[in-house]
């Protein structure tokens, strides 16, 4: 039993595949950042967004040029500024937080300054 598991998960996972769960990622990252009204639930379907074109750089490098690394050097590079990125998020919830007592979307306008008049 146990050489036929092994039998049946030791070949080569089709690009298929891959691709699928990338799509399922990046959709699930599009509705959450459409629908979403927390500001952190709208950062997580961001960072579900950029894993799921890391998901493809990785698996169309290793699928269609073996031997170079391009495709993984681009998914480091964007993981980098994925890092960056959710720490300035992160400082700027914070401090719509101590302003405003929540992060929602809705209650964003209240940051608004009124138009000078002339």
């Amino acid at each position: 039993m146990f050489d036929s598991f092994t039998n049946f998960f030791s070949g080569i996972i089709p690009l298929e595949a891959y691709m699928v769960v990338s799509l399922i990622m990046f959709f699930s990252g599009v509705y959450g950042f459409l629908s979403r009204k927390s500001l952190l639930m709208i950062l997580i379907s961001i960072e579900l967004i950029l894993n799921s074109i890391d998901i493809n750089f990785a698996v169309f490098n290793r699928y269609l040029y073996p031997e170079n690394m391009e495709g993984f050097f681009f998914a480091l590079f964007t993981i980098a500024i994925s890092a960056c990125e959710t720490a300035v998020a992160i400082a700027i919830v914070i401090n719509i937080y101590r302003n405003l007592g929540n992060v929602e979307v809705d209650s964003l306008n209240e940051l608004k300054e009124d138009a000078p008049e002339n």
